[in-house]
C-alpha cells in the first residue's frame, strides 16, 4: 500500500469514528428541523392554555416550525405533567407546566418535582388578590385582617378553587403569617374562581382568593372589590390594589405561575437554543400587548432563574399545605 494510501485509509477510519459525534451536533444546529409537540396539562380555553397558544404561535415565528399545543387534562394535572416528563429529551416535546408541579407530590398525586424537568422559562406569574362583597364593611385589608383575629374559628368562609387548590394555600399562608391556624377561616371548595367570585358577590361567602384578573368581571360589574395582592409589588394593571406589605407589614408573596419546561437530559443547545427563543417571546409587542388585555402578570425567569423559583415555590406551598393539613405522606 502507498503512503498516500495509506494516509487516505487513517483519515477515512479518523473520520468514520468521529462521525457518530458529529450527527447529534448537526441535528441540534438545525433544530427544529420538524415540527414541536407543546402539552398543556390543563383544558382548552383557560389562562393557561391561552398562554401556551401565543406563546406557541410567537415561537413558530421565532424557530421557523410548527409548535402545535396539545391539551392533555386529567388526574389534577398530573396526567399533562407526566406526558412531558415522560417525553423523549430531544426537544420535539416541550410543554407548559404551572405551580401545581409544587403541589401535587405533596398531596400524594405524583412523585414528579420541579426537579424532574429541564426548566426552559418563567413566563408568567398572577398572585392571588384579597377580594370582598362591594357591601362588605371591610373597606381596606386592615380593617379585614383585624376581623379576622377577632372573629370565632369558622365564622369566616372563604373560597376560590379547590381544597387544597392554590388560592386556598394562599389563604392558608396569609393567615399563617397572621399568627393564625390555616383553618381559621373556614374553606368553601368551589370549582374555580370564577363560581366562587360569584358565590361572593351574593353573600355566600365573607372572601375569595383568587387572581385580580380572575375576579376582574365581577369587581368591574361594581359588585365586589379587591383590598390587596400577596405579591412583593403592585400589578401594573391594577395599579389602585396594593400589597400586604405595605398595608399590613407582613412580607408574603404566592402566585399562580406558568412556565415551559422539557423532559430532563434535554441537550443543552437545544434548551439555550429555545430559552433564547423564548425569551425574545416574552419580550415582544405582540406577547405583551395578550398578556396586559388579559391582566397577566408578565415574569420572566430564565432557565437558572425558573430554577430557582420553582423551587422557592416548592417550599412556601409545602410549608403552607402542611400548616393545612393537606400534606400526604
Amino acid at each position: 500500500m502507498s503512503q498516500f494510501t495509506r494516509r487516505g485509509a487513517l483519515a477515512a477510519g479518523a473520520l468514520a469514528g468521529i462521525a457518530p459525534l458529529a450527527r447529534p451536533a448537526l441535528g441540534q444546529g438545525n433544530y427544529p428541523s420538524r415540527p414541536v409537540q407543546v402539552i398543556v396539562p390543563w383544558g382548552a380555553g383557560g389562562g393557561t392554555d391561552a398562554t401556551a397558544r401565543i406563546v406557541a404561535s410567537l415561537l413558530e415565528k421565532e424557530m421557523g416550525q410548527p409548535f402545535n399545543v396539545v391539551n392533555r387534562t386529567g388526574g389534577s394535572g398530573v396526567v399533562g405533567h407526566s406526558a412531558i416528563a415522560q417525553a423523549a429529551p430531544d426537544g420535539y416535546t416541550i410543554g407548559m407546566i404551572t405551580v401545581e408541579i409544587c403541589m401535587m407530590h405533596w398531596q400524594g398525586l405524583t412523585e414528579l418535582k420541579p426537579t424532574s424537568y429541564t426548566p426552559l422559562a418563567l413566563m408568567n406569574e398572577d398572585p392571588p388578590g384579597v377580594q370582598v362583597n362591594a357591601s362588605s364593611p371591610y373597606r381596606d385589608i386592615k380593617a379585614l385582617a383585624d376581623a379576622i383575629k377577632a372573629s370565632r374559628p369558622g365564622q369566616m368562609k372563604a373560597s376560590g378553587t379547590g381544597q387544597g387548590g392554590i388560592w386556598h394555600l394562599a389563604l392558608a399562608g396569609w393567615l399563617g403569617a397572621m399568627g393564625l391556624r390555616a383553618d381559621h377561616v373556614r374553606w368553601v371548595p368551589s370549582n374555580g374562581a370564577a363560581p366562587a367570585m360569584q358565590d361572593l358577590a351574593a353573600g355566600g361567602v365573607d372572601i375569595v382568593t383568587c387572581s385580580v384578573p380572575e375576579a376582574r368581571a365581577i369587581i368591574e360589574a361594581g359588585r365586589a372589590r379587591s383590598l390587596a395582592i400577596m405579591a412583593p409589588q403592585r400589578n401594573p394593571q391594577f395599579p389602585n390594589v396594593p400589597t400586604l406589605n405595605e398595608t399590613l407589614n407582613i412580607n408574603y408573596s404566592v402566585g399562580a405561575w406558568r412556565g415551559i419546561a422539557a423532559p430532563l437530559n434535554l441537550p443543552t443547545p437545544i434548551a439555550q437554543k429555545l430559552t433564547a427563543s423564548l425569551q425574545k417571546v416574552w419580550n415582544s409587542q405582540e406577547f405583551k400587548d395578550f398578556m396586559n388585555a388579559r391582566g397577566f402578570g408578565m415574569v420572566w425567569g430564565d432557565a437558572d432563574g425558573f430554577a430557582t423559583h420553582m423551587q422557592r415555590a416548592d417550599q412556601t406551598l409545602g410549608d403552607a399545605m402542611k400548616a393545612a393539613g393537606l400534606v400526604r405522606s
